[in-house]
């Protein structure tokens, strides 16, 4: 009797141990069944891969978390994963690609624990377009708790080819403003290539194995957590999650992550398929918080602006050409205006006052720039300490409403510290107190925030126009890099590159054509597109151009890749209303001719604008909507297309 109670307890305790063997590798599929990523424990590590159709494209990759207290990566066992739960979200949001959003996703969650029971949860959703996870601490405790080190890594077969921006190193550039994510992105480079310095690469960081294509970034990043970005390091092409220098912190504080328990962490999100799957994805907002229930969306405009600093520089920063692009804005049937830097000084709050009700006859409303100010730059540029406090911003933000002021720009932004982002988010909330739309420049990337503080119009986060102003080697790069970003950079957030000089910039030989430019406003998504077209350069431009830019609209119902490779060509349709903007651009110096499907937007009338034979020159066409209509661009030319 006692012998058979000993082989039946046996037999159990097998079957138990097959049971957990079993478990230990847990697969999540998308609801078209498309995608696959596979969770599995070995040797007390957990990992995971991910399967598109059925090729491994994401072979096995690190999960796990390192806390001050305990490690969270190694000696881990399954508790148990929840059963398959379908995700469904909807929201609206017109500071997108589109303005209706669908998400649906199959969710798991793998709850483990280390040899000392300390509990961790990863969190992962598949949807047909991407995995995304993140990690959850389920037990409660008012003690803080801070993670050293995230474990995660992103690991791509060797034949992989990726796009990239290098991270710039903290207290570096122009007056230790960096970093501020404004380099160039190395183009189809092999995985594995060693960033330029230790500081490693940003999000969104690009991917092609063999015919898929994968695009990493993080979204869902609150207070409660440091932005991260990819280590330099990466053999192998496995790319480990790093966090922020040191120095990339508000003054005196954090910069790796501290929380109480329970604690969820940002999502890891990897957009998956072909260039058109990837480029039309929203994972980077579908995994973002939605809207604050404070911050109503109908209070903050979109629009374009008229913005005298791109050209003219500080020396433009007076009462009477602040007057004059008031007039240029009310002339383009542009929303604002935008006064840069320095403006308490060289104009003052009373006449800016002044100002602010001579724009409102315009039907013109104003946005002002403010230095971030703290002790992470030595910028001398003002207003300057008006904003590094709650109570400060309160006693701004209150006389700017009273002013009549719809906006500020706040510029040089000192990193990606835990600390540095919950000022980020402070400043959204107290800017929506008074109703007030924010755009940051000399900043991180937005990770899906303008979801969720509707008065986040636009981040810069990206090398843009003002660089072109700068120096020749910047306009030699723009067709390459401007074909680049609307696969990387501006695929999930708004961009505030300030595009657009159909004119000649002053000491620049410019490469690409007028109609490249035009082209831009349209390929760029931003909340308020700060356009860089002068009053000098658009009385030379034709009429139809000028109707052109007084009609064309910054919020969009739909988006759709029509062609395009990283830094070579792209070609985008967005739509508005009744209307499709069909926009292209050539970032090579040779010839390219699209041919464009218009029975596929439901043309009825349809006009094209494109390279004219003479410098700066445009010409115009009605195109017919029955047939397919082949549209050649210029070396480093492009085109706009009006169909209705």
């Amino acid at each position: 009797m006692i012998k058979k109670y000993h082989i039946l307890l046996f037999m159990l305790t097998l079957a138990a141990s097959q049971i957990t063997k079993a478990q230990s590798s847990i697969t999540i599929s998308s609801p078209d069944n498309t995608i696959k990523a596979d969770v599995f424990i070995k040797n007390g590590q957990a990992y995971y891969s991910i399967k598109k159709g059925t090729e491994l494209v994401l072979q096995k990759s690190n999960l796990g978390l390192i806390r001050a207290d305990e490690d969270l990566s190694k000696k881990l066992s399954l508790i148990s994963v929840s059963k398959n739960e379908l995700i469904k979200d909807s929201y609206v949001l017109k500071n997108s690609k589109r303005l209706n959003h669908n998400y649906v996703a199959n969710k798991k969650i793998i709850h483990l624990k280390n040899s000392a029971g300390n509990k961790i949860d990863v969190i992962f959703q598949v949807s047909d377009d991407g995995v995304a996870f993140r990690y959850y601490f389920p037990e409660k405790g008012d003690k803080i708790k801070s993670i050293t080190d995230e474990i995660t890594s992103f690991h791509f077969f060797k034949e992989t080819k990726a796009w990239m921006q290098p991270m710039s190193v903290a207290k570096t550039g122009w007056e230790s403003t960096n970093p501020s994510y404004e380099e160039y992105y190395q183009k189809e480079i092999n995985v594995g290539t060693l960033a330029p310095t230790n500081a490693g690469w940003v999000y969104p960081a690009l991917f092609k194995y063999k015919n898929t294509w994968l695009l990493i970034s993080e979204s869902g990043l609150d207070e409660n957590y440091c932005a991260t970005r990819l280590e330099s390091k990466s053999e192998n092409g496995n790319y480990k999650v790093g966090f922020p220098d040191k120095r990339e912190a508000f003054t005196g504080q954090n910069v790796n992550p501290e929380s109480k328990l329970p604690w969820f962490t940002p999502w890891r999100i990897i957009a998956i398929g072909n260039l058109k799957k990837i480029t039309e994805s929203t994972l980077g907002t579908d995994l973002a918080y939605p809207a604050k229930s404070n911050i109503k969306p109908e209070l903050f405009k979109m629009g374009k602006a008229s913005w005298s600093w791109i050209m003219l520089k500080d020396s433009s920063i007076t009462y009477n050409t602040q007057k004059k692009y008031i007039d240029f804005a009310a002339e383009m049937k542009w929303e604002y205006t935008l006064i840069d830097v320095d403006w308490d000084t060289k104009i003052g709050y009373e006449k800016m006052q002044d100002l602010a009700n001579y724009a409102k006859q315009k039907n013109v409303d104003l946005l002002l720039w403010y230095n971030s100010a703290g002790d992470w730059n030595t910028v001398k540029y003002t207003p300057k300490n008006k904003l590094t406090t709650h109570e400060n911003r309160l006693k701004e933000f209150a006389l700017l409403q009273k002013m009549g002021i719809k906006g500020i720009k706040v510029d040089f932004f000192g990193g990606d510290g835990q600390s540095m982002i919950k000022y980020y988010l402070e400043l959204f909330e107290d800017a929506a107190r008074f109703n007030l739309s924010v755009n940051c420049h000399g900043a991180t990337l937005p990770r899906g925030w303008q979801r969720t503080y509707p008065n986040l119009m636009t981040m810069e986060s990206i090398k843009g126009m003002e660089f072109i102003t700068f120096k020749q080697e910047n306009a030699d790069e723009e067709p390459m890099h401007a074909t680049t970003i609307p696969f990387t950079r501006n695929v999930f957030d708004p961009m505030d590159f300030t595009p657009m000089r159909l004119y000649e910039i002053d000491k620049i030989n410019k490469k690409t054509t007028s109609a490249f430019e035009l082209a831009l406003p349209v390929i760029f998504q931003s909340g308020v597109q700060h356009l860089a077209e002068a009053p000098d350069g658009m009385v030379r431009m034709p009429a139809f151009v000028k109707s052109f830019l007084q009609e064309f609209p910054t919020s969009w119902a739909e988006t759709k890749l029509i062609d395009g490779y990283p830094g070579k060509f792209v070609v985008m349709a967005r739509k508005a209303g009744n209307k499709w903007y069909i926009a292209g651009i050539n970032g090579e110096n040779n010839a390219k001719t699209i041919t464009l499907k218009l029975a596929d937007f439901g043309a009825k009338n349809a006009k094209l604008i494109e390279d004219g034979n003479e410098k700066y020159s445009f010409k115009e066409s009605d195109i017919k909507t029955n047939t397919n209509k082949q549209v050649t661009m210029k070396p480093f030319g492009g085109f706009v297309m009006v169909i209705e």
